[in-house]
């Protein structure tokens, strides 16, 4: 069986075939500008969520009408006294596994919930995941719906994953209790690549990673401080000297600092010149 993220179309997913049905008559928003982005988080923990989808750029982004947040408590959608959401793997093992049942009724509430039309994604926050990246947050931004999944214990039921989630992303090499912070990340990410979400959008080109470079050495008032100047090439007003400063720095600091990525930049642009050469 193929995984799903190898299968995904521009229009279709398991996330947007199944809930077709629902999105008209859910519309949150009808009669009035709809946000360009909806999220649904599915965890144990709604509480994390609250405080951090509330401040800065998020709590600004939704108060604008950008983007929307829906949370939804995993546990509500257990079926017995003690609201069982876990339970021990078959075959034996350590730890507990999140129930099948428990999270496709939790997402299948998520799917019912979405209010408008547009690509639909389920996401599973699972260290088994591609690694979470800028180019990754610019695709899922031309999203309508994005489903992400705060995975808990020694994991979820794999017939979860095969009937509901599109894609499995990990934020790094690490060890989480959840995927509660993972999610966040996520969510912070794309969210600044809606338009209007950012104040100053140019900026959003000229960041760490946008190029797959870390960004330039920047510098502000005062001009001199505890024996350190700003470079003169700054203040000299000569922006092709500038721009031409600012990308040597780029480099050089992609390279010392950040190896991997210079590495991948540096392959890129053999390629591009391989290619301007017929090579």
């Amino acid at each position: 069986m193929a995984h799903p993220q190898n299968s995904e179309n521009a229009q279709s997913s398991k996330s947007s075939n199944k809930a077709d049905g629902a999105r008209q008559k859910n519309s949150v928003l009808e009669g009035g500008p709809q946000p360009k982005l909806f999220f649904s988080f599915l965890t144990l923990f709604p509480e994390i969520f609250q405080p951090v989808l509330g401040s800065s750029l998020l709590g600004k982004a939704k108060a604008k009408g950008l983007v929307d947040y829906r949370l939804i408590q995993i546990r509500d959608f257990a079926t017995d006294k003690h609201r069982t959401v876990d339970d021990t793997p078959f075959g034996g093992g350590e730890g507990m596994i999140l129930k099948v049942d428990v999270l496709h009724a939790a997402w299948q509430e998520a799917q019912r919930q979405i209010p408008r039309e547009g690509k639909s994604l389920t996401v599973l926050l699972s260290p088994q995941g591609r690694l979470f990246d800028q180019e990754m947050a610019h695709e899922l931004s031309s999203y309508a719906h994005l489903t992400l999944i705060s995975g808990h214990y020694e994991g979820v039921d794999e017939r979860f994953i095969d009937l509901c989630v599109d894609r499995e992303v990990s934020i790094g090499n690490y060890v989480l209790t959840g995927g509660e912070l993972p999610a966040l990340v996520m969510a912070d990410t794309i969210t600044r690549l809606i338009p209007g979400v950012v104040g100053n959008e140019r900026s959003l080109t000229e960041e760490s990673l946008e190029k797959g470079l870390l960004k330039y050495p920047q510098y502000t008032r005062p001009r001199e401080f505890l024996g350190r100047s700003v470079p003169d090439v700054l203040l000299g007003g000569d922006h092709e000297a500038i721009a031409a400063w600012r990308q040597g720095e780029m480099e050089r600091r992609t390279a010392e600092k950040r190896s991997d990525l210079w590495d991948l930049y540096s392959a890129a642009l053999k390629r591009q010149k391989e290619v301007q050469f017929g090579k």
